[in-house]
């Protein structure tokens, strides 16, 4: 069995993000975690004071760059993904673009940020070099990703459903996107293109009464399911007959969660 490719252009712009639903589904399961962390309110704390442009790099459905639009008029935000379906609903300036080939000149921007999409480039060493190679001097780079064993209870509910499709003792293990720039080695990994590398970890519980929005998490890795190794919609399935079981026996779904930003300032 192949590993999913989760940097594939052709699929990241594809079925993975060309439109929001499967994000959106992901970023909803937070709303159920305590303590919430406002993760936009996090960055716009950490953005330069004096005008300038923001990248936003891998923007995704925009949360970044609408909050900080809304209340940093004075900066010129910039929304920059692969994808031209899931720009399609923000509003300009918006560029479709790849990471490891930015569309902008030498130290043109004062921040860029990378939330939650390192682990979606082919080349770490490229994309990095490239971030570095637009920020300005002393620029501020903010990144974020989560932990290897973030949400580790989806994991072993996945593995287990997996199993009993399988008929097996044991399942393959869920898809993970994070593993490839997790929070464990990430400020090593960033410390050869910048200083002052700080993690600001951003950890919390998420706890559900109700299957739905842990299956609705679990299904937005639908584009990647040829290569998990069980048969997809049937392994959603049993997972959501496990965890029916498991709220209605002990009233609630647990989930530990294990993630960070990183606050970078460039070399």
């Amino acid at each position: 069995m192949n590993g999913p490719d989760t940097t594939s252009r052709a699929v990241l712009a594809g079925s993975a993000y060309s439109d929001e639903r499967h994000l959106a589904a992901r970023q909803s399961l937070y709303s159920w975690q305590h303590p919430r962390h406002d993760l936009p309110g996090i960055v716009l704390e950490h953005l330069p004071t004096e005008a300038g442009v923001v990248l936003d790099v891998g923007c995704g459905n925009g949360k970044y760059v609408s909050r900080i639009r809304a209340h940093r008029p004075d900066l010129t935000v910039v929304g920059m993904d692969i994808s031209a379906g899931i720009l399609a609903g923000l509003a300009q300036p918006v560029v479709v673009a790849d990471a490891a080939a930015l569309p902008a000149a030498d130290g043109c921007a004062a921040a860029l940020l990378a939330m939650h999409m390192l682990y979606h480039v082919d080349d770490l060493n490229t994309t990095l070099s490239e971030i570095a190679r637009v920020l300005g001097p002393g620029g501020t780079f903010i990144a974020s990703t989560n932990a290897r064993d973030d949400k580790k209870e989806l994991d072993d509910l996945w593995a287990s459903a997996a199993a009993d499709v399988l008929g097996t003792d044991q399942g393959p293990p869920r898809i993970s996107l994070s593993n490839r720039f997790a929070l464990d080695d990430a400020p090593d990994r960033l410390q050869p293109y910048f200083t002052e590398i700080r993690v600001l970890e951003l950890n919390g519980m998420i706890t559900v009464t109700e299957p739905e929005p842990v299956i609705a998490h679990l299904a937005s890795y639908r584009t990647w399911a040829d290569s998990a190794g069980v048969p997809f919609n049937a392994t959603l399935e049993r997972a959501h007959q496990r965890l029916h079981e498991l709220i209605t026996r002990k009233g609630a779904f647990h989930i530990h969660c294990r993630g960070g930003i990183l606050l970078c300032t460039r070399r």
